[in-house]
């Protein structure tokens, strides 16, 4: 009996081994010693404190320790996956702007749409801001952003530096904000609970592949780390990179490396380099002014025009969320509702806190406002979501017998998400963190 368990103990401790091994090898035959980032220290974008980070390695990623923010992270599979992701998105994009979106009949009368001819009929209709618009943000900015990553990412896997390639990721590091792909298709959504009550409505092959797109579009998004993209450019080009983390340089906000504070502009990416966002608040609140003015036209105005041979309605915002609503269509109108008014007042108010936060005194603490412009930042594009229904309406239903066409309101409620992006984007996060510094100084 004894012999038994001796037999049965070295064999499991064998088969441990062999495990053991198995994984080594495949550990080692995934670990690229070029990919890794050696221990630096960073001061975070969104709240300054300096933090010393470690060594890190594919599959890694460091948070800073007071606010929670994201400020390195490696891929596993760091110089592979953004390329794959990059490339099968451009050839989703190609497939949906090539296919059949959706076929409509209403009346005996047939249409089929495209993205590609929804574009070109609002430019026919002298609607070009609206076409400049749902095609910058569904077509423009996702191919340009995919071209970019499969240019930078071919030449960190060749080792060799591409011309102007450090303008191209400092292009692509500006995108990410503007790729509507998913609110789209959201749009889609709302759009067909509408339409499907005056219409037959059979969505194609481009719609069903769209929500595989978006995800696509998000997963490479996430997959590009700038900072360690710029160590990689740089690297190749043996530059050095880390510099004192003292008095006499900068951090700067983009890429995360110290520069010496006689610089600028960033030698490593090129932005402005500086401490503290000059004139931030003045910034942003400027933009949040102009879309508080904006707003109440936005609000006033007729943002929609439906018309058949019976009737013309035109609507406002509120009115054609009333309308829904007393038609029984709860669903959109709940969410026409929280995207076009509930989303953007939140925002104003939002914005307007921290301002008054950062500017006089804060009104909650610091940790609760620094959630608070997270999600202020991020949920301001689902605004987009009633522009987009109204373009989706426009081109299903653009004949004598059922037209729809964009009140006023459309483009002051347009600018109104633009502007408040902006003011979002320009509010440096760190001065409100500075009033707790102060605090706990004196």
């Amino acid at each position: 009996m004894i012999r038994l368990f001796n037999f049965i103990d070295n064999n499991i401790m064998s088969f441990r081994q062999i495990m053991n091994d198995y994984a080594q090898q495949r550990w080692l035959r995934w670990y690229l010693p070029s990919a890794t980032l050696p221990a630096h220290s960073v001061d975070c974008p969104e709240c300054g404190l300096r933090v010393h980070l470690p060594k890190l390695r594919q599959g890694q990623q460091a948070q800073c320790p007071r606010c929670g923010h994201t400020l390195v992270r490696i891929e596993n599979l760091a110089f592979q996956l953004p390329l794959a992701c990059a490339l099968a998105a451009l050839i989703l994009v190609s497939l949906v702007y090539s296919q059949t979106f959706a076929e409509i009949t209403i009346g005996g009368i047939y249409t089929r749409l495209t993205l590609p001819e929804m574009v070109n009929s609002l430019l026919l209709r002298d609607f070009n801001f609206l076409s400049s618009i749902l095609f910058l943000l569904t077509f423009g900015t996702p191919v340009l952003f995919l071209l970019l990553t499969i240019y930078v990412y071919a030449s960190l896997i060749t080792d060799k530096p591409f011309p102007y390639q450090l303008y191209a990721t400092r292009l692509l590091a500006r995108l990410n904000q503007w790729i509507m792909v998913d609110v789209f298709f959201v749009s889609a959504l709302v759009a067909d609970i509408k339409m499907s009550s005056v219409a037959q409505v059979k969505w194609g092959e481009a719609f069903w592949l769209m929500p595989v797109l978006a995800l696509l579009l998000l997963r490479t998004t996430t997959a590009v780390p700038i900072h360690w993209v710029y160590h990689q450019i740089h690297r190749n080009e043996n530059r050095e990179l880390f510099q004192s983390a003292d008095k006499q340089h900068i951090c700067c906000t983009r890429c995360l490396y110290f520069r010496p504070n006689t610089e600028r502009n960033c030698h490593i990416c090129g932005s402005q380099l500086f401490d503290r966002r000059p004139r931030s608040l003045w910034i942003s609140f400027c933009f949040l002014l102009a879309a508080m003015l904006l707003y109440i036209p936005a609000n006033t105005l007729p943002i929609m025009i439906s018309a058949d041979p019976t009737r013309k309605m035109v609507n406002t915002i509120m009115n054609g969320i009333i309308y829904m609503w007393q038609d029984g269509d709860y669903m959109i109108a709940a969410i026409i509702f929280s995207a076009s008014v509930l989303v953007p007042s939140l925002k104003i108010v939002s914005m307007l806190i921290l301002l008054f936060s950062a500017t006089i005194y804060p009104l909650m603490s610091v940790e609760k406002l620094s959630v608070q412009y997270r999600l202020t930042e991020a949920v301001g594009r689902w605004s987009m979501v009633d522009i987009f229904v109204i373009i989706i309406l426009m081109t299903a239903f653009h004949t004598h017998i059922a037209r729809v066409t964009p009140g006023p309101a459309a483009f002051y409620f347009c600018m109104v998400v633009i502007l408040t992006m902006l003011s979002a984007y320009f509010f440096d996060m760190r001065l409100i963190w500075d009033w707790k510094t102060k605090s706990s100084q004196s």
